[in-house]
């Protein structure tokens, strides 16, 4: 029993407690906060940063909301970031909801509302732009929320985060808000390194169980067959085995059919246990998992299921819902230009959210996504199809979220779904205050292992990683604001420093270990005659250097051939040897096949009537033109008559010539010889040569010399990532000075209008601006030419034929920006960087067109973009000139304003996601 003094500690402490600003901000809730929310809320008002990582729908943004209860009870400014502007326009409307709008403000980069507002939502890179600005607005701040700062991670944006965090000012308090990461330790030991006293509070407990399915064309299996799942059920093993002896008997029966047998060997193996789409949606209404969010991986493939089910006559919504939903959705699309719902397909699109179901991915127009999300949310659309972007972010949790697929499509592959992706999809499920659970469901499917499901779905590493590396704009900003040495340490401040530096502690030791071995490995070679070191050191010198002699000749040999190879034309007769033949072989070229930029493979006939692709690694002597012979235009060589009546002509064309002596040119390099004359020498003269135990000292002086190499090449990755940040940042700074945007350390006038330009090609847009090249230019031919610089296909290999370009100065102008770019990209290959992106001019007749005031089917007629993806990157585009605008310099800067104008209209005007 406590006695009376500690009771009455323990009383002052509730009492205390109870007037705090936490009690008072716990007291607007009709349920109480977790402990871990209580836990990080206490840290942020006793004024200390703090790291959350918790699973998404746990509850994070609650510690983000208390520190604007907390800035506005100390009258001070509270901003709150996020990665995306549909986030910042979420937090704005809810934080709106609580203080009111006079006390909230949005910044995302094109919209502005109430920017002196004591709580001011933004996205993270308008945040940096004020920091580098030195912004009024910073004055009074006290706390910054950085929500979803994972987003770090990223390769594009990721940098932006540590900006920020490593620039503010040392007395904001930093909220940073995650999802759940295995490395939040190493996170928070870096941001305590940076933002002095921060707490990390970490969670790993859903607040809404989730409980994993995979669904067959007649049951609902679990996943797992014990409550702490960790045994996979048995059924389901039994079921893969099934499908497996299944497709072997497919298999046999294909490989035995005659006819087509290539083509059907092919086709996809269908499982019987394949669950159809509308049978999969009549089994989540019937088992009460809906509304669902059913993941597809492809856009083309969220809508063809949307098509699919409504014409299949599916209807989830009621005759009120539906009224309900025709009228929010001609509300929310009032702004839509009439003539643009045509081409949107606006009727379609209504009567699939009439009947409850939509697609929602990034090809789909901004505010049709925003209706999506908002009917989803008020459970007026029961299914979703989406693509993997709604997991990021977005606020649109459901009862249970469905994956069709376990593999994606990354552009260049197709590729199995990470774990820590497949928590991010599935974290979706289970809405907190409406659900007891939530549900994750598999969709049955060809070859899927349930065992390597369960794997997935229990797997908790997720580990985040800096992407951060300085740029042209970062360092001109820097030096704008600092001295050279004082960047350089900032920079090293950096996550990716802190982690390169951590990750040298483990290359270290295994330097050690390296060391140790190697101590051991010169007891076993001591040599009572010598420095058996020495000698094995004589012996490694030859070994090495009769071992590049052989590899010097090959590639020569290689490129003899290749160039033999390369002269070849239609027509020439050739005698040949292969590498494996000891004869040489008569043939006749069918094909040149010459890449300019690849091996040539020309296609030749020889004498026994065999095609063949010849390669230079294939062949053991350069090509001998022994002949020529005439080949008939359009040679169809799968014609077996036609190969036929050509082979006899080559026969006789060669009668009489001897080509079985083909000389084999090449040998070891000037010089060479002489040394391994002189190694061979020196080691024959040394003592140790003589010793009996020599090669048992020399299988430990081999040891040895491996675990030398060894040591070296862990000692070269150590001195690569020791402070590789901050030469990274000289490398860029040497570029600068010689492209004059330097003097010395201090930035000059063109340095200043590169730090006003945030773009992933900055410096390229600089060098455009600076030197003229984008004068002359129209307000529609300037939004062309600058589209380059914000456009990337989708398609990562390069199109079949080049895009148009406007008629006029636009061609001009792309190729100018072209042979800049080339110039930037080869002095940035000098230096050792790689940031330039190639410029994409497949957008510009795009641009030009929307500018010239075209409508949208005109616009989006022979292009294959979609109204989403064409929104988009025109929104990057009106951000991009608006920069440009900004800065000042005539005739460009009016030029760039007039084309803002013309570009923000219509579906393109309208609030952006």
């Amino acid at each position: 029993m406590s006695s009376p003094a500690e009771r009455f500690a323990a009383a002052r402490r509730r009492a205390t407690a109870e007037r705090s600003e936490l009690a008072r901000f716990e007291r607007r809730f009709d349920f109480p906060l977790d402990d871990f929310q209580r836990q990080a809320c206490a840290a942020v008002e006793d004024g200390r940063s703090v790291l959350v990582a918790a699973p998404t729908g746990a509850g994070k943004t609650i510690i983000g909301e208390f520190a604007c209860h907390l800035a506005l009870s100390a009258a001070g400014k509270c901003f709150y970031t996020t990665p995306i502007k549909a986030l910042s326009n979420q937090k704005y409307n809810d934080l709106c909801a609580i203080h009111g709008f006079e006390q909230v403000g949005l910044l995302t980069g094109d919209n502005a509302i109430n920017a002196d507002a004591p709580l001011v939502v933004m996205t993270t890179e308008v945040l940096r732009n004020m920091l580098y600005a030195g912004s009024a607005a910073l004055v009074g701040l006290s706390h910054v929320v950085l929500d979803e700062v994972h987003y770090l991670a990223d390769r594009a944006r990721g940098g932006v985060w540590e900006e920020v965090i490593i620039q503010l000012p040392e007395h904001v308090g930093v909220i940073a808000l995650s999802a759940t990461v295995s490395n939040a330790e190493e996170f928070g030991d870096w941001l305590q390194s940076v933002r002095g006293d921060t707490d990390i509070v970490v969670s790993e407990r859903r607040p809404v169980p989730l409980w994993q399915h995979i669904l067959t064309d007649e049951t609902l299996y679990d996943l797992f067959f014990d409550d702490d799942q960790s045994v996979v059920n048995p059924e389901l093993l039994d079921l893969a085995r099934r499908d497996a002896h299944d497709e072997r008997l497919s298999s046999k029966g294909r490989q035995g059919s005659g006819a087509g047998r290539s083509a059907r060997r092919r086709q996809r193996f269908a499982s019987r246990h394949e669950p159809d789409r509308l049978d999969e949606i009549h089994r989540l209404e019937s088992e009460g998992l809906l509304p669902a969010i059913v993941f597809v991986f492809s856009r083309s493939g969220c809508d063809a299921a949307v098509t699919q089910v409504v014409r299949a006559g599916i209807r989830l919504n009621d005759e009120a819902e539906r009224h309900e939903v025709l009228r929010i959705v001609q509300e929310r699309c009032a702004g839509v230009p009439g003539e643009d719902l045509a081409v949107l397909r606006f009727a379609e699109f209504e009567e699939a959210l009439a009947r409850g179901v939509a697609a929602h991915h990034a090809g789909m127009l901004p505010v049709f996504k925003e209706v999506v999300e908002e009917l989803f949310t008020l459970g007026l659309v029961k299914v979703v199809f989406a693509t993997e972007t709604l997991a990021l972010g977005i606020n649109m949790p459901a009862r249970s979220v469905v994956l069709e697929r376990l593999v994606k499509f990354n552009g260049e592959h197709h590729v199995a779904i990470s774990a820590g992706e497949f928590t991010q999809l599935t974290g979706r499920a289970g809405r907190r205050g409406i659900d007891i659970e939530g549900h994750a469901v598999v969709a049955w499917h060809a070859g899927l292992d349930p065992q390597a499901l369960g794997g997935l779905a229990s797997t908790r590493t997720y580990p985040l990683n800096s992407s951060f590396r300085p740029s042209y704009n970062m360092a001109v900003n820097l030096l704008g604001r600092t001295a050279r040495d004082r960047a350089r340490s900032l920079l090293e401040t950096s996550f990716a420093q802190f982690q390169a530096d951590r990750s040298v502690q483990g290359l270290a030791q295994e330097v050690r270990r390296c060391e140790r071995s190697m101590a051991e490995q010169e007891r076993g070679m001591n040599c009572h005659l010598g420095d058996f070191t020495e000698y094995s050191a004589i012996r490694r010198r030859l070994s090495d250097i009769e071992s590049g002699a052989a590899k010097a000749v090959s590639h020569a040999r290689r490129a003899e051939v290749a160039a033999s190879l390369r002269d070849l034309e239609v027509g020439d007769v050739v005698a040949l040897r292969s590498r494996r033949g000891r004869n040489a072989v008569s043939a006749v070229v069918i094909d040149a096949d010459m890449a300019p930029m690849s091996e040539p493979r020309p296609q030749v006939l020889t004498a026994d009537r065999e095609v063949r692709r010849l390669v230079a690694g294939d062949l053991s002597a350069p090509v001998a033109r022994i002949g020529t012979l005439s080949v008939p235009k359009g040679f169809r060589w799968r014609d077996a008559a036609s190969r036929r009546v050509l082979s006899q002509r080559l026969r006789e064309s060669i009668g009489s010539h001897d080509h079985t002596r083909i000389a084999l040119s090449g040998g070891a390099p000037a010089g060479v010889d002489s040394a391994i004359s002189d190694l061979r020498s020196a080691m024959r003269q040394h003592p140790c040569h003589g010793c009996a135990d020599r090669e048992d000292h020399a299988r430990h002086a081999e040891r040895y010399w491996r675990l030398h190499r060894e040591a070296e090449g862990l000692r070269r990755r150590i001195d690569a990532r020791s402070s590789s940040i901050a030469r990274t940042f000289d490398r860029v700074c040497a570029l600068l000075a010689d492209l004059e945007y330097l003097e010395g350390d201090s930035v000059n006038a063109s340095g200043r209008v590169l730090a006003r330009l945030y773009s992933e090609s900055d410096l390229l847009l600089a060098q455009l601006v600076t030197t003229g090249a984008l004068e002359n230019l129209d307000p529609k031919e300037l939004a062309a030419v600058l589209s380059a610089l914000v456009f990337e296909s989708r398609q990562r290999e390069a199109p079949r034929e080049a895009p148009k370009i406007p008629a006029g100065r636009t061609g001009a102008a792309l190729a100018a920006m072209a042979r800049e770019w080339a110039q930037i990209e080869s002095r940035e290959r000098e230096v050792g960087l790689t940031f330039a992106r190639e410029p994409d001019a497949s957008f510009a007749m795009v641009a030009w067109l929307w500018a010239d005031g075209r409508s949208l089917d005109r616009v989006l007629r022979d292009s294959e973009l979609t109204p989403g993806d064409f929104v988009r990157t025109m929104r990057q585009l009106v951000d991009l000139l608006g920069q440009i605008a900004a800065l000042g310099i005539d005739p460009i800067s009016q030029v760039a304003a007039d084309a803002v104008r013309k570009c923000r209209r219509g579906v393109v005007s309208m609030a952006e996601v």
